[in-house]
């Protein structure tokens, strides 16, 4: 399974999900993904080219590339895919059934958050990507997602 990041801010690069890879702008490109999460400016620089992926991961908004199966926007508006019911007890909400890589869907849902190290609204991405490759059970553990943020992969 092929999963990424791009560009991948430094400061999740600890707390990616295993497997996860921050190509450059022609590794990204050039690869075929199962799942690519894009950033802001990842979605600038790659607007006008087109992708070869399943799913893709997008700040709400932005221009996405083509070549997505299926595209699943992240940010604070009520059109986006995952967002956020409340910042000041995070809970994450799943506005729309999603496709999961191992098949399965992720049904419409609020999902409590734990602690985070950094503002829920700035890590909707990287939850995305978790949400998006692995069980919803052993996801959103504090443990699971963000115990090893100082280590580094």
């Amino acid at each position: 399974m092929r999963c990424g990041v791009f560009p991948c801010p430094d400061r999740w690069r600890a707390w990616l999900p295993p497997g996860t890879v921050c190509p450059g702008g022609k590794e990204a490109e050039g690869t075929v993904w199962d799942l690519l999460a894009l950033t802001p400016e990842g979605c600038a620089h790659l607007a006008a080219g087109r992708l070869r992926c399943r799913v893709l991961l997008a700040p709400g908004g932005s221009r996405v590339p083509e070549g997505a199966d299926t595209v699943v926007t992240c940010g604070l508006s009520p059109r986006d895919s995952l967002t956020l019911s409340s910042l000041t007890e995070p809970v994450l909400c799943i506005q729309r059934a999603l496709p999961c890589l191992d098949g399965s869907v992720l049904e419409p849902q609020e999902v409590p958050l734990p602690p985070l190290p950094a503002p829920a609204e700035l890590l909707l991405p990287l939850l995305g990507l978790w949400l998006l490759q692995m069980p919803l059970t052993s996801v959103l553990s504090h443990d699971t997602l963000f115990q090893k943020g100082g280590e580094g992969r």
